[in-house]
């Protein structure tokens, strides 16, 4: 017999036997479905399951399980991404028990029917898990890290041949994309062609911009930077080096956040304090990236396997209008039409323009701009943040938003870019969504900002003077492109146009 499985916290259940049988629904379809599990023992600690992927405190199974437990109370939140409404409850075994179970997990919002497309670009799980593990978290793009620095899951079996995988026929995983570690930060070379083994690299020698030049030999490699405050960010940018930097990262974690920059340049605990502190510091440097002119898309990645997340906690939305494809996913990632996201699900659209549209103002008129936005969460949310070059110009009560479903009008007189943040009231995490930003410029101009300009360039001097290679030619190569960075903030400073 199935009994209805109560998903409700104080929920208790009684079995009869040591065995449970565990079927997870959709509450719509009544198929089965993939999904995660977090299920603790009654000391309190997380249990796993035979052959099912597990890591940390969670495991993921194809929506039906078999659980052989010794006796007594267990509690467990079954999770399947962001766009289900989570289930927790606790039930007890007893002595001889064989029971089943129904769980029915139900979707608040469907995000690929709107030409949202859902993907993780920092994933460290193994290969042969894969598959389930992107369809227990419903994500729909993964570059999984097979190799890392020196080291390579290739260096023993043969190549595949072919290098994305293709399932459930809109899920894709590209299987040769890989990290290097290094004293400037961690760089993920993503759709190789090959691994990258970076044997013979030393902490500063040769410079990264070396293995990127041999990466960029893939014809469809993108370079993400693992962290926002590291060491060489403002070398990378200067250089043209990186593709796109990773806002929600590893740091953010489902029960808590990583407080700490170590190998990068740290943030001023007075001004980011915190469990907040980190997640503001990334989105204070991505900010004055954006006051630069530099418009580098955000990104997202979970560091599963590395970090204590589940595949696909920190996550990316890119839009992509008509038929998707693992090719188009990453071209309108390209042109910045993405969110990014740990909890709320952003669906903005402003003048009918999804994230990465440039509107032009006419010279000596003011350009006003209406924000459409759809807000899907399950955490508690106060307010809904509107950033415009790089400060909150306004905060709206979600409370309000819901009754009136609109923000205040975006004004701009001079060149600029905004974008809008939803941060959740969840106490231990730093758990928000943000859109990549839109842009406004007059005489076909960014916004360069004075101050922010300076940020970069005081930046470069600290990082170069970090640098010790005893060798002068070898220090010469790497300093080189400093001097270009330094050269191209100086640069950028002259044709500032803003305070």
């Amino acid at each position: 017999m199935v009994v209805a499985l109560v998903c409700l916290p104080g929920a208790d259940l009684w079995a009869a036997t040591g065995r449970l049988q565990i079927t997870v629904v959709d509450k719509d379809t009544r198929k089965p479905v993939p999904c995660r599990i977090h299920l603790k023992s009654p000391n309190g600690k997380p249990r796993k399951a035979e052959r099912m992927p597990f890591w940390q405190d969670h495991f993921v199974f194809p929506g039906d399980i078999s659980l052989k437990l010794p006796l007594g109370g267990y509690t467990f939140v079954l999770e399947r991404g962001l766009e289900y409404v989570d289930c927790s409850g606790n039930f007890t075994i007893e002595n001889f028990a064989d029971d089943s179970k129904q769980v029915e997990l139900q979707r608040f919002v469907d995000m690929s029917k709107e030409g949202w497309w859902s993907g993780d670009l920092d994933v460290h799980r193994p290969l042969n898990d894969i598959q389930l593990l992107m369809q227990a978290d419903d994500l729909h793009v993964v570059p999984l890290a097979t190799w890392w620095n020196a080291t390579s899951d290739w260096t023993d079996k043969p190549m595949p041949k072919s290098l994305l995988l293709s399932f459930d026929e809109n899920r894709y995983c590209q299987v040769m994309s890989g990290g290097h570690q290094r004293a400037g930060g961690t760089l993920l070379f993503l759709n190789l062609a090959a691994p990258l083994l970076l044997r013979d690299a030393g902490p500063e020698y040769p410079s990264p911009v070396t293995f990127i030049e041999k990466a960029r030999q893939s014809p469809q490699a993108w370079i993400d930077l693992s962290r926002a405050y590291w060491w060489d960010l403002p070398m990378l940018v200067a250089n043209h080096q990186i593709d796109s930097v990773q806002i929600a990262n590893g740091q953010l974690c489902r029960d808590r956040s990583i407080s700490n920059e170590n190998g990068g340049k740290a943030r001023n605990l007075k001004t980011y304090p915190g469990v907040l502190g980190g997640g503001q510091w990334s989105q204070a440097i991505y900010f004055r990236l954006l006051e630069c002119g530099i418009r580098l898309p955000p990104s997202a990645g979970s560091g599963s396997g590395i970090a204590p997340n589940p595949v696909g906690y920190n996550r990316m939305y890119v839009h992509v209008d008509g038929e998707f494809s693992y090719e188009k996913w990453w071209e309108n990632f390209r042109a910045g039409r993405v969110t990014i996201t740990n909890g709320p699900l952003l669906r903005p659209d402003v003048e009918g323009q999804v994230p990465g549209h440039v509107f032009q103002g006419e010279p000596g008129k003011t350009l006003e701009l209406e924000i459409g936005l759809t807000l899907s969460t399950r955490d508690p949310m106060s307010y809904l943040d509107l950033v415009k070059d790089g400060q909150i110009v306004a905060s709206v009560r979600v409370e309000e938003f819901v009754k009136t479903h609109k923000l205040p009008v975006m004004k701009f007189d001079h060149s600029g870019w905004f974008l809008v943040r939803a941060v959740t009231d969840v106490p231990l995490t730093y758990r928000f969504g943000m859109t990549a930003p839109y842009f406004v410029e007059f005489n076909y101009q960014p916004r360069i900002s004075k101050q922010a300009v300076q940020f970069f360039l005081d930046w470069v001097f600290q990082r170069a003077q970090q640098i010790e290679l005893a060798d002068p030619a070898q220090r010469e190569s790497v300093l080189k492109y400093h001097r270009k960075a330094r050269d191209f903030w100086q640069d950028l400073l002259k044709k500032a146009n803003a305070e």
